[in-house]
């Protein structure tokens, strides 16, 4: 697989985008971070960090459970 620097935010799974997007608004929701469709400017550079922290963070759970589970993702 390669990877382009040229659109750090580009899926690599485009099948998954949807599911990230939705997981995004499910997390900042939990954390308690008001982030809505569209523009979101008004957010802190924290608060806008800790939505993308959190997400990454419950990722590398996930597949770390699943590994210990004999599981391959």
């Amino acid at each position: 697989m390669s990877y382009n620097n040229s659109s750090s935010s580009r899926t690599v799974v485009p099948q998954a985008k949807e599911a990230l997007s939705k997981f995004k608004y499910e997390v900042a929701s939990e954390i308690g971070v008001n982030l809505k469709q569209g523009y979101n400017g008004d957010l802190t550079s924290a608060q806008a960090g800790s939505v993308g922290g959190e997400m990454v963070k419950r990722m590398i759970a996930s597949q770390e459970q699943a590994m210990a589970n004999g599981q391959q993702q």
